[in-house]
């Protein structure tokens, strides 16, 4: 019997893990670079940002810039260490699907 890890329901968003995705190769991201790339709306966006943050795996930075607000979004170790774990969850399905195959 084939043997699946669990995957993290944090991570299993399609937008929070469009985020994630953006921010492993990144050391940080503009808000409106994730909005670019996402394509989520503002408001969305910042609802899922909030999710992640609450879990402590990104951190925001907002400040200013040219008098406007400028919020950036960093992902902390352990945002690393779930999204990791999170692929490697992701390989087993498709491992376990090889096994079956082959």
């Amino acid at each position: 019997m084939p043997e699946f890890k669990s995957l993290d329901p944090l991570l299993h968003n399609e937008l929070r893990l469009k985020i994630v995705s953006l921010l492993i190769s990144l050391e940080k991201a503009s808000f409106n670079f994730l909005l670019e790339k996402t394509e989520a709306s503002k408001g969305n966006l910042s609802v899922q940002l909030k999710k992640l943050q609450t879990a402590g795996y990104l951190k925001m930075e907002k400040s200013f810039k040219d008098n406007y607000p400028h919020t950036e979004a960093k992902l902390t170790k352990k945002g690393v260490q779930s999204f990791e774990r999170y692929v490697e969850a992701i390989n087993s399905y498709l491992q376990n699907d090889k096994k079956e195959d082959g």
